[in-house]
């Protein structure tokens, strides 16, 4: 995470013998590695990729056709594959080099340079390859999130060229400016552990991919119900204990500003799910599974922006806010509007990540974050402008940059499949395997 989130917390007067093994780190960089923060963040990264497989591609499984559960499933485990790949290839290093403020150098291409002892300056008490391979998960999940919006009528060849398009011209930037040094960084925009470079990111890529793309066939009068809702809860269950990585370990320590995260996230999870829940409640007559899933999943996203920021007091708000504006723009909004985002991927993790955003400018407090990070109530009204200029700002790259890919890709290979084989269905067209 950015270089303000760690500073080294431990004890300078040390034995010679134990200074030893990490002379040469604390003489280029002041600290030395700390074993309980590398432990802490190995396992925050193993989280994290629980979050992704099998969590997300259990939860988007169960809430598509039956017709459709393998192609979903195949999506997140091969984007996870391939975006694995091209971060160690290229995408590290085009976010957490110095570069520019737009974009990072080639320095780390293929991990050039990349030694046992080296460190990162934004996680100076840990390995840089573990800094790398924790980054590594946040770069998976994302673009895993998007395709979400494109369940049951996207090809899988295009889902491919579009995940290795869109990270590197979308992720990679969005992350450089927010994380890695980059302008929005140095800006002073708060994003604890990925609400702008995640879930709007994600969400407003999901909105423009189901806008391209069109509705399904049969969207809206046809019944497009989950064909199976115990692999969505199962799903959100391991999305929700992997989340404690995601923001936990976003402090890049083991600290108590870490147990706050990890506070905050829960909370804020468990009352955007009894929010959606009693919303649906009393607008549609019934508390759905599906329902409380999404509203966990809405209250998880909307306080990762401001996991490390702010106090439990403002994780209950957050989380009720979460609930009630995910589940308008999963229903109402949506019907609105009229565009078939399948898995509501704009109306949770957009509309999440945006809410989630604009509240770190109110909520964010220096009795969490330190000195300097201070929000609207703790006397620093203008980070919520702070705020919306990133909004704005990965906003316009993610809407921009996503339709140009898509549109590149449309008149080159197509992007969504027949009707016949969205009629019959994408896992025996596309994969030759079915569900039985």
């Amino acid at each position: 995470m950015p270089a303000f989130l760690t500073c080294a917390r431990r004890p300078a007067a040390v034995g010679f013998f134990v200074m030893l093994p990490t002379f040469a780190i604390a003489a280029d960089n002041k600290v030395k590695i700390d074993s309980g923060d590398t432990a802490w963040v190995l396992v925050a990264t193993a989280f994290v990729l629980l979050m992704s497989i099998p969590g997300l591609a259990l939860f988007y499984a169960g809430m598509v056709r039956k017709k459709n559960v393998l192609a979903t499933t195949a999506q997140t485990l091969a984007t996870v594959a391939l975006v694995s790949v091209l971060w160690v290839v290229v995408g590290y290093s085009l976010v957490f080099t110095p570069g520019s403020a737009v974009i990072g150098d080639l320095s780390r291409f293929l991990m050039a340079g990349l030694k046992m002892d080296s460190v990162h300056e934004a996680a100076r008490t840990v390995p840089e390859n573990v800094f790398m391979m924790f980054q590594l998960t946040f770069a998976a999940i994302t673009p895993a999130i998007v395709v979400g919006a494109a369940a049951d009528r996207i090809k899988f060849s295009a889902m491919l060229w579009f995940m290795a398009l869109w990270l590197l011209a979308v992720y990679c930037p969005v992350a450089h400016w927010v994380w890695g040094g980059g302008f929005l960084q140095k800006a002073g925009v708060l994003d604890f552990a990925g609400g702008i470079v995640v879930h709007i990111n994600a969400g407003v890529a999901g909105l423009v991919l189901a806008l391209v793309l069109g509705p399904r066939r049969g969207y809206p009068t046809e019944n497009m119900a989950p064909h199976n809702l115990v692999l969505t809860v199962v799903g959100v269950s391991l999305l929700w204990v992997g989340w404690f990585g995601f923001n936990g370990g976003s402090a890049v320590a083991a600290d108590a500003r870490a147990g706050m995260a990890m506070t905050v996230t829960h909370v804020s999870a468990a009352t955007a799910a009894l929010a959606w829940m009693f919303a649906e409640w009393a607008t549609m007559g019934k508390p759905s599974v599906l329902g409380i899933a999404s509203g966990a999943v809405a209250g998880l996203g909307t306080i990762t922006p401001a996991s490390g920021y702010v106090d439990i007091g403002a994780a209950l708000i957050i989380g009720l806010v979460a609930g009630l504006g995910c589940f308008y723009a999963s229903t109402a909004f949506k019907r609105r509007m009229g565009y078939d985002d399948s898995l509501d991927v704009f109306g949770v993790h957009g509309v999440g990540g945006l809410l989630g955003t604009v509240m770190v400018g109110v909520f964010a407090t220096s009795a969490i974050a330190g000195p300097d990070v201070r929000g609207l109530i703790d006397g620093n009204s203008p980070q919520i402008i702070t705020q919306l200029y990133g909004i704005v700002c990965c906003v316009a790259l993610s809407a921009i940059g996503t339709l140009v890919i898509l549109k590149v890709i449309d008149a080159t290979i197509g992007l969504r499949v027949t009707p016949e084989q969205e009629i019959e269905g994408l896992d025996i067209n596309l994969h030759g395997e079915s569900v039985h």
